[in-house]
Parts: C-alpha cells; sequence; structure tokens
C-alpha cells in the first residue's frame, strides 16, 4: 500500500512539473521588430515615382519618453519633399521597443526604393 501511495504521489509531482513546464508562446516570448524595421514599415506606403528611386536621406531622431519618434534633421539629397515627407510620416509615430533610452540620439539611412 505504501509503494502506491508513493508512485501515485510521484505521478502526480510528474505531472504537475510538466504541465508548468510547457512553453505556450506568448507577446513577449515573439521577437520584436528592430527599430529599423518599424521605421521602414512607416515610411513603405508613399507615392514617390522612378524619378525619385535612389534618393537617399539621414534621419537624426530621439524617443521621448512615449516610445514616440522626434525628428530631430533630415539630411536630404537636394530634394526638400523627401525630407517633408520623412518629417512628416515619422514624427510623433510610436515604435514598440523593449529596450531604448529616452533621449538618446538615434541615425538611420533612408533610400527611395520603387
Amino acid at each position: 500500500m505504501r509503494k502506491i501511495s508513493f508512485v501515485l504521489v510521484a505521478a502526480m509531482l510528474l505531472t504537475a512539473g510538466s504541465s508548468f513546464a510547457n512553453d505556450n508562446p506568448t507577446k513577449k516570448d515573439k521577437p520584436e521588430k528592430s527599430l529599423t524595421a518599424q521605421i521602414g514599415d512607416i515610411l513603405n506606403n508613399n507615392n514617390f515615382t522612378e524619378n525619385e528611386e535612389g534618393q537617399r536621406a539621414q534621419v537624426l531622431f530621439v524617443l521621448n519618453d512615449d516610445k514616440e519618434i522626434v525628428v530631430l534633421s533630415v539630411d536630404a539629397d537636394e530634394n526638400s519633399s523627401l525630407e517633408g515627407f520623412i518629417k512628416s510620416k515619422l514624427n510623433y509615430q510610436e515604435v514598440d521597443l523593449a529596450n531604448y533610452e529616452e533621449g538618446k540620439k538615434y541615425t538611420v539611412s533612408v533610400r527611395v526604393v520603387i
């Protein structure tokens, strides 16, 4: 009788342990997109033509305490429409980052591809 109760307790412990070890993916387990990938997604919806393809810009920005992009400057290839487009699309767009430093300056390169 003692052996049966011991086996029963061991079986219950193994069952309980394996149910807690179940690896259900949660939102926290999913890999987050990089900052550059998120910026690319924001800038992806555009109306650029083939004439503007290949234009480049350097964007200097910071993230505020609400994880929003604040554009400081855009150094574009002599094209004010690209500069205005980037500023209007990126300014105060919220990004999803786990680790970020508020007020840290970031730079990203942008290139128009059709």
